[in-house]
């Protein structure tokens, strides 16, 4: 399959800012938190390579894919003619939830 190129929905940047912070909070270093997101992003700008290597989770949203980060996040995405990263979930954040509510309220 050939590669495509990812882009990061403003709700996924905005949870990346977010992570930065709590990472910042916890670990007191701009160079860890720095790191830890660049990476989480590098893993993101990956699934253009294999886009329907995550799990397919239609049940939440249709087309919605997942694939696990460290051990401690979860990047959400949708692959279409490029792939679509709308939310990073990280620290245990109950993302099936927050996906059925949004279903429920539509």
């Amino acid at each position: 399959m050939q590669r495509l190129d990812v882009f990061f929905r403003p709700e996924a940047l905005t949870d990346l800012q977010a992570i930065y912070r709590a990472v910042l909070d916890v670990s007191r270093s701009d160079m860890i938190a720095s790191r830890f997101v660049e990476r989480m992003m590098m893993r993101c700008r990956k699934i253009g390579d294999v886009p329907r290597g995550g799990r397919a989770r239609d049940d939440l949203l249709p087309g919605l894919r997942t694939v696990p980060f460290e051990r401690s996040a979860v990047i959400a995405y949708r692959v279409a003619d490029q792939v679509e990263i709308p939310n990073v979930f990280y620290g245990g954040r109950d993302y099936e939830a927050l996906y059925r509510d949004v279903d429920a309220a539509s």
